[in-house]
């Protein structure tokens, strides 16, 4: 088998560097040229535990190569993948489909004897067919068919979701296409992994409605740890309670700042919005949407409270950029609310991110960013962890406090004990537990 993989962003060079894996001959385009070489010269563009050693052996074998002509690696492909990027619109949250229809439109230039047609992008419902009219319209005479294969691949985990997946989704609605996919996914069987065909429109919406319950299970539980904090109950515990009811399940209940990175902001408006063209709105999605971004406006004022009702002329170190560990991904990360909010408010902010510092230069100003956790804290009135990565985990305690102003910590990800930190010393704040036990005396 051999592929031609257009995109080399997340998707598209995680998913061909991982069926070169299974020894899927694969050729990574794109029009970036530097980016191309870079990719050659062993530069991976992002940061993906175990990405670099896996692109880096499979291009030795000379399973997985790159390229800016995709005319070349359409010719002897047996599919071409569309792994472009879907980045919101302006238009209300619909998603921007120019990059996949201009690819579509270069395919149909291209393509000769029979090919398969499958887009990985995360795209509203009605894409794949969308893909189809233009390529026919360019070529009536092309022999292909289009399929939907959305992804679900979860940053900082993506290598093994991808090898090792809870399910595959293919929407394809011929026998031959069905037959390239099967075989594409073959080493998979060997697993066990539920492979599911279904029509296009049913393929596409399967990703959509994934990731919006997965954003509304998120936004219920930050909802209870609100109301945890009123009626001094344990979120912890009430996560545990209902997560242990199998129809419930015990992931993705972890009271937080609010969700971000690249696909649950961008899904869950791209859902609403399409749900709102065909007058069937999802006013539980819309609801989630609106939730969870006052959420993040709402934890800066957390911290504003704790440090006494003011940020004005203080000095705030803040732990974790990215919006989850083991990604560099600032995209909607919290921090790019909580942050800017505080500054607003006279805070001085100083941060470290094992990765994501280089991407937040970008698009916060006015930060000191520090080699290492230890060295944003000095004399900082108050120390927040907004994202968990496993080095905050366990800071040496005393020499926090020791290098704090005052031992004020407000820990966004709960994952200090709040018994220990009160012996510790530290005036500390969660989300969802009860405030009267854990203030310092």
């Amino acid at each position: 088998m051999r592929i031609a993989m257009i995109g080399t962003g997340y998707v598209g060079l995680v998913s061909g560097t991982c069926f070169s894996e299974f020894g899927t001959d694969v050729v990574c385009i794109d029009k970036d040229e530097s980016k191309i070489e870079g990719l050659k010269n062993g530069v991976i563009p992002i940061f993906e535990p175990g990405l670099e050693t896996l692109v880096k052996n499979n291009a030795e074998a000379g399973r997985l190569t790159f390229s800016t002509d995709l005319a070349a690696a359409a010719k002897d492909a047996d599919a071409i993948f569309i792994a472009v990027g879907t980045p919101p619109g302006e238009n209300d949250g619909q998603a921007d489909l120019s990059y996949v229809y201009q690819a579509a439109k270069e395919i149909a230039e291209v393509i000769d004897g029979y090919k398969v047609i499958i887009t990985k992008s995360t795209v509203p419902v009605g894409t794949g067919r969308a893909v189809e009219r233009i390529i026919r319209e360019a070529r009536p005479d092309a022999d292909f068919d289009v399929v939907s294969n959305p992804e679900f691949l979860r940053e900082g985990a993506a290598i093994n979701d991808f090898m090792r997946p809870d399910r595959v989704v293919i929407g394809a609605e011929t026998k031959r296409a069905q037959e390239v996919m099967s075989e594409l996914y073959r080493p998979l069987y060997l697993i066990e992994t539920p492979i599911l065909f279904t029509k296009l429109e049913t393929s596409e919406l399967i990703k959509y409605a994934g990731n919006a319950f997965l954003a509304t299970k998120i936004s219920f539980i930050n909802q209870m740890a609100d109301l945890c904090e009123q009626v001094g109950a344990d979120v912890h515990q009430v996560a545990k309670g209902i997560g242990l009811d199998g129809r419930i399940g015990r992931k993705f209940l972890h009271a937080g700042p609010g969700y971000g990175g690249s696909c649950f902001p961008k899904d869950t408006q791209a859902l609403a919005y399409t749900a709102r063209e065909y007058g069937a709105p999802v006013s539980l999605v819309e609801d989630v949407i609106s939730y969870n971004s006052a959420r993040k406006r709402q934890m800066a004022e957390k911290i504003i409270a704790q440090c006494g009702g003011s940020v004005a002329g203080k000095k705030i170190a803040i732990l974790g950029l990215t919006f989850k560990p083991n990604t560099d991904d600032m995209r909607d990360s919290p921090s790019l609310d909580i942050i800017p909010h505080l500054q607003a408010n006279g805070a001085q902010i100083s941060a470290y991110d094992p990765e994501g510092m280089a991407e937040a230069a970008e698009l916060l100003s006015d930060v000191d960013y520090g080699e290492n956790a230890y060295e944003i804290m000095k004399d900082a009135d108050a120390l927040v962890i907004v994202t968990e990565w496993n080095e905050f985990r366990r800071l040496d305690l005393e020499r926090v406090k020791g290098l704090l102003s005052s031992p004020v910590m407000v820990d966004l990800r709960n994952i200090y004990n709040p018994d220990e930190m009160k012996e510790a010393g530290f005036d500390y704040l969660c989300i969802g537990r009860p405030l009267s036990a854990f203030s310092v005396e």
